[in-house]
């Protein structure tokens, strides 16, 4: 395969393309100019396969080595932002209010656009390459990645691997974390509503405190990873909503709590969900209220695949 340096020719060109992005972004699957661009920039390169519009906005293209059959590996990269305003005071910072590439994505989508122009010119490597461009990765499920699947990409392209990475900041420059099994973990959230009875702040007795019942509930959750859960199992439940009464001399009828969970086992999930609802229920009746319980599954676990990490 060719060196090192033929990629580090690509680096003035590919940080280019990742400033155009991050000053242009765009949110879930709304990124139709990001996509077009992408499409471009693949078929500047020479490359003939590119499908644009799998699952509305994604785009995949396909190179085929040079050197015999082989099977078809899917390299993936995101393209979506977020909505946020950026303070940065970057030459290339966003360009659009209240949208940012504060992920990385732009990076994501910049590197596999390089990996594209590197691989067609060598193709120096059996089978074919996917080159995989997904929209709406911070989006709530349906996500792109999902609905391209269900736009039937994979068999389209015969694809029989996925390899994605993800920026880690946190990570030495130039080296790879990876790992078999388990790698990122599920995403779920959960919202609780608090009923009780409303009065004014000084006849507490004439009520049913929500607010007093929604901070039990919220001293209870965090027994649930610390005392009822194994130590080296990964459960994070972190509750970072809570709402009540705009008013400071009465007590509300109602409190809104919300969070989040994430576990790299499904049982975990399970676990997370049942015993989130039953305790809120227990601990509110406990004091004459009741609870309205939502648990929504977003995001399963990244599981990587024993053989392809080792």
């Amino acid at each position: 395969m060719p060196t090192l340096s033929d990629v580090q020719n690509l680096h003035d060109e590919v940080a280019a393309w990742r400033r155009h992005l991050h000053q242009n972004p765009e949110l879930g699957f709304d990124v139709h100019e990001t996509a077009r661009f992408v499409a471009e920039k693949l078929a500047s390169f020479g490359i003939n396969r590119i499908e644009t519009g799998i699952a509305g906005t994604g785009v995949v293209a396909l190179i085929q080595g040079r050197r015999g059959d082989g099977p078809t590996i899917g390299l993936r990269a995101d393209m979506d932002a977020l909505p946020i305003e950026e303070a940065s005071g970057k030459a290339w910072a966003s360009t659009i209010a209240g949208k940012m590439h504060a992920c990385g994505h732009d990076g994501h989508t910049a590197m596999l656009l390089g990996a594209a122009k590197y691989l067609f010119e060598k193709r120096d490597f059996k089978g074919s390459v996917a080159l995989i461009f997904q929209p709406a990765e911070e989006v709530e499920l349906p996500s792109g990645g999902l609905k391209m699947v269900e736009d039937g990409f994979l068999d389209r392209f015969g694809i029989s691997q996925v390899f994605g990475m993800h920026n880690w900041p946190g990570v030495d420059v130039g080296k790879f974390a990876i790992c078999a099994g388990p790698m990122m973990a599920s995403q779920d959230d959960f919202e609780i509503v608090v009923k009780g009875r409303g009065a004014h702040a000084a006849s507490p007795h004439l009520s049913i405190d929500p607010v007093t019942i929604a901070a039990q509930i919220i001293i209870g959750i965090q027994t649930l990873v610390s005392r009822s859960t194994d130590p080296v199992d990964s459960l994070v439940i972190s509750v970072t909503k809570l709402k009540a009464s705009n008013a400071y001399n009465v007590i509300a009828d109602e409190v809104e709590l919300a969070g989040t969970v994430r576990a790299l086992k499904p049982a975990l999930r399970d676990f997370a969900e049942t015993q989130l609802e039953s305790m809120s229920r227990s601990i509110a009746k406990a004091f004459g209220g009741d609870v309205a319980f939502r648990y929504r599954r977003s995001v399963p676990a990244t599981i990587n695949e024993t053989q392809a990490t080792t």
